[in-house]
């Protein structure tokens, strides 16, 4: 029977789509082939709600067959575009073409000349949809996302923490504006402006509190013997997968090269292994990134490419 396709709708969905990434990721033995359940959590709560200022209503597209989610089609933040999230076993070309087609109807982003433009991810060891995409125009673009992994079956090294500096979990009131203060200097090259319109209004961090797997003992800071906070990562721990993300990390510029990305990291690998997680994962794009996390994780990763093309209106 061919999956029936729909947009978003309802609340329920959104759990149901969680419980189909729990379903698709074991099938895919806890390998990132689709998202992570914490991902959907945090674009839903931040890249979706607080940085596109867009509902899962407005760009989350569902296919199911007997009532049940067999595929999703979705930006991890706003128009522009596109992940696929597809039951292993149940893919088929037609399902793949009918998915980038309700894509390139819905999600690509309109240039100020009127010309669209989408992004669309394929695994590097996905050949079938990469043919796809290069079947209906796109190119292969130059900023992997490198999905780094690391099993916690054994003992997590010690990691020397900068003399002064303390690596705990976040406290409330000053400390959360603090909090949102760094996240725009680590995030924007050292942008006060960006960092002081950060804690002007903490709502958005609060928004991320709302998640389902937010958990405030693995929300991690760095903080420097001035009291600010000088690095940052927030851990998502699910357990019916028993795995971990690690997303966003960050330090501020100004106390970058001294090893609190590593502390942080160590730190986070260390709780979910004494919460009885199994593997860990974090993304990164960039050199620096990268290599600080091959530095943490191993070299175990798998690389997700993504495919950009732009078409006439």
């Amino acid at each position: 029977m061919k999956p029936t396709f729909r947009p978003y709708q309802t609340e329920d969905d959104f759990w149901r789509m969680r419980e189909f990434l729990r379903h698709v990721f074991m099938l895919n033995d806890r390998r990132e082939r689709s998202w992570h359940v914490a991902r959907l959590d945090y674009c839903r709560w931040h890249t979706a709600m607080n940085c596109a200022k867009v509902r899962l209503e407005d760009v989350a597209f569902l296919w199911e067959d007997d009532g049940e989610i067999v595929a999703i089609a979705m930006p991890d933040g706003g128009p522009g575009e596109v992940h696929f999230l597809v039951h292993p076993a149940l893919t088929t070309p037609e399902l793949e073409e009918e998915m980038l087609a309700v894509a390139e109807e819905r999600l690509p982003k309109v240039q100020p000349d009127g010309s669209r433009r989408l992004f669309a991810w394929a695994s590097s060891e996905y050949t079938t949809r990469q043919q796809l995409l290069q079947r209906h125009g796109y190119r292969k673009d130059t900023w992997p996302e490198h999905q780094w992994r690391r099993d916690l079956d054994a003992p997590i090294p010690d990691v020397p923490v900068p003399a002064g500096f303390a690596v705990r979990s976040l406290g409330d009131g000053l400390e959360l504006l603090e909090r949102c203060y760094a996240s725009g200097l680590g995030f924007h090259q050292g942008d006060i402006k960006v960092a002081v319109e950060n804690r002007q209004d903490p709502q958005w961090y609060r928004n991320i509190q709302t998640a389902p797997l937010y958990r405030r003992d693995l929300d991690l800071v760095a903080v420097a013997p001035t009291g600010a906070i000088a690095a940052f990562c927030t851990v998502w721990f699910d357990d019916v997968t028993r795995t971990g993300v690690f997303e966003p990390v960050a330090t501020v510029p100004e106390y970058q090269k001294r090893g609190l990305g590593k502390a942080l990291l160590t730190e986070g690998l260390r709780r979910l292994q004494r919460m009885g997680a199994t593997r860990a994962f974090v993304g990164g794009y960039s050199v620096a990134a990268n290599a600080l996390y091959r530095s943490v994780m191993g070299d175990t990763h798998d690389l997700d490419e993504v495919w950009v093309k732009e078409w006439s209106a």
